[in-house]
């Protein structure tokens, strides 16, 4: 029960979290992703996929609905944060000693955590 307890407990927070990001996305757009997808090479139609890792995503992982593939969805969406937004900043050390995007590994290494258990008996689905 208690492993069943804080799969929740670790879905319900990822979810909320990121999800928290994508509503702010949708409501501010995502014009400005598209420049910087050009920079890195990619096309900017990808832009439209932050949708899909923060908003659809999060809200798989919050229900329990193919928990798994919700959190690589998530764990990818980070991937691309972090190569994109925040590749300059991987290792730098802020002024309160923390590491600058832990933010963004933690939700990151979070997700892959999540997508390699499950989300556990609490979930609409043990997908």
């Amino acid at each position: 029960m208690n492993e069943d307890s804080g799969k929740l407990i670790l879905r319900v927070t990822l979810g909320i979290l990121i999800l928290m990001h994508g509503i702010g996305k949708l409501t501010n757009g995502i014009e400005w992703l598209g420049p910087a997808l050009n920079a890195s090479g990619l096309p900017a139609f990808l832009k439209y996929g932050v949708y899909v890792g923060e908003l659809l995503a999060p809200a798989l992982v919050i229900a329990g609905f193919y928990t798994r593939i919700g959190a690589w969805l998530i764990a990818v969406n980070m991937l691309f944060a972090i190569g994109i937004a925040h590749w300059d900043e991987l290792f730098i050390i802020d002024k309160s000693g923390g590491l600058a995007i832990e933010k963004q590994y933690l939700f990151m290494f979070s997700a892959i955590a999540l997508a390699l258990i499950g989300g556990g008996r609490y979930a609409v689905n043990q997908k």
